[in-house]
């Protein structure tokens, strides 16, 4: 199965990520850290375009290959890096579950944006000004919409496996 978690920055991505990685013992794969990983370590630049999203779709595939969970976290900003996705699963005939993360409370939203710290060695943050001009298309397609100013850590991560579960048949967690 794919999950992939989309939202602007500061809404809760990672966080959920990360979790729901740990308590699945799923392959998780973060975009900002391929890009990361792309501009500074590659030293390919800051315009490498869609270029962490095709390495994304790629290790996900390959996991999805090996019967992995896998987890996905980025923006997902727009409609080509969401159909991406739905082709990745489809391409390895897996369940999707795609997920919006949101904030509701635009003053929560920002204080994590302006307080947070980058958990990736040189990664910068983006600015509140950048995440509210952000070019960020709103989602057509089927999705769990998780509202992380609503839902604590723990509610968020199962309301996600609940979803899990119910596209899987009703498998528990492993852990």
């Amino acid at each position: 199965m794919l999950v992939v978690l989309g939202g602007l920055p500061g809404t809760g991505k990672t966080t959920l990520g990360k979790a729901l990685a740990v308590r699945r013992s799923a392959a998780y794969v973060r975009v900002d850290e391929i890009e990361h990983a792309l501009t500074h370590h590659a030293k390919l630049g800051p315009e490498i375009g869609a270029a962490g999203y095709m390495v994304a779709f790629a290790v996900a595939a390959s996991n999805l290959r090996l019967g992995s969970l896998v987890i996905t976290d980025s923006v997902n900003p727009v409609p080509a890096s969401r159909q991406g996705w739905q082709d990745v699963a489809r391409g390895e005939a897996a369940h999707l579950l795609e997920i919006e993360v949101i904030c509701s409370n635009v003053v929560e939203h920002r204080r994590r944006v302006e307080t947070r710290t980058a958990d990736i060695a040189g990664f910068e943050l983006p600015s509140w000004s950048s995440v509210m001009g952000r070019d960020y298309v709103p989602w057509t397609s089927p999705r769990l919409v998780v509202d992380t100013a609503l839902l604590t850590r723990d509610e968020a991560v199962a309301a996600i496996e609940a979803a899990i579960n119910g596209l899987s048949g009703g498998v528990p967690p492993t852990s």
